[in-house]
């Protein structure tokens, strides 16, 4: 990768690493699909004055049907099964259950033929990546039953899925457009069941949390999301979800206090080394001239 899509892909890794710490905070107040409309709302509402002003609006309705479809399969059904799994499920089962998002994606492109889809190599990483991972948050079957897991199956078909649909569909409209058109659809979406589940009471620290979500991994994130997609691809993207459970667990025991593992010890070098592999570009195959091929003693034309 370029360095400037490294810069771009450790950017992201950290931005999107913080949210386990916030969420952690945040729903001890405040319900899933309350906690949605407040992640959404205030960026919507200070974005889309914006992109009105520069005249981005026109171009984005009429793509309301990927933007609906993006928002859908990143957004709006995604989080509240991630919410509402990690309600049951341990942070280190659903962390390591988002780490198949790369395999998905791969797997995604590989049935549809996708130029992008990954090598030998590159699955080599995305394996190595997912060890790293099972290392680092260990494998706590607590609360595992059928219907928290299958909720679960949710954000990782999502993920995968909504990278591609912006690739394809909405990459050439301006970032903050995209941006502000989904985080609008989803804040309409939840607002019914927010504004009916609004909490009577939120504490300092929970109030930090959601504008720390909202500004943090909500607004700066996605925006260097779609730029990262635009160096590297949206598959090889997903794999930021690799290195996303490592930071949230370096910053657990640097912020939290939490213990220094030994799987955390071993499990983020794998992370990283896998990430490297899965991310880097294969080298394009040159094309051997007919001379060479005859020389070779084949017939060119087979």
């Amino acid at each position: 990768m370029s360095r400037r899509a490294w810069l771009l892909f450790g950017a992201l890794s950290v931005i999107w690493g913080v949210p386990y710490l916030l969420i952690r905070i945040s729903v001890r107040e405040v319900a899933p699909s309350t906690l949605i409309f407040l992640r959404t709302a205030p960026v919507a509402l200070v974005l889309l004055p914006i992109i009105a002003y520069r005249n981005q609006l026109p171009g984005l309705v009429r793509r309301w049907r990927p933007l609906l479809a993006y928002t859908a399969a990143e957004i709006l059904l995604p989080w509240l099964m991630l919410f509402k799994s990690e309600e049951r499920l341990t942070s280190s089962l659903a962390g390591l259950l988002l780490a198949a998002v790369p395999l998905v994606g791969a797997l995604i492109a590989r049935l549809s033929g996708d130029e992008d889809r990954f090598d030998r190599t590159q699955i080599g990483g995305l394996l190595l990546g997912l060890a790293g991972v099972a290392l680092l948050v260990g494998i706590d079957v607590r609360g595992a039953t059928a219907w928290p897991i299958a909720a679960m199956s949710v954000p990782i078909v999502g993920y995968a899925v909504g990278p591609r649909i912006f690739n394809r569909y909405l990459a050439d409209l301006p970032n903050l457009s995209v941006v502000a058109g989904s985080l609008a659809i989803a804040a309409i979406c939840y607002a019914p069941f927010a504004f009916s589940n609004l909490p009577a009471h939120l504490s300092t620290e929970v109030t930090w949390s959601v504008v720390g979500l909202a500004v943090g991994p909500t607004l700066v994130g996605f925006i260097v999301f779609f730029a990262l997609i635009g160096e590297i691809g949206p598959v090889r993207t997903t794999v930021v979800t690799y290195v996303n459970p490592a930071v949230a667990l370096v910053l657990g025991v640097v912020l939290l206090g939490e213990p220094f593992t030994i799987g955390l010890g071993l499990g983020f070098p794998l992370v990283i080394a896998g990430s490297v592999l899965a991310s880097r570009r294969r080298r394009p195959t040159i094309p051997r001239s007919p001379a060479a091929v005859e020389i070779a003693g084949t017939d060119p034309t087979m």
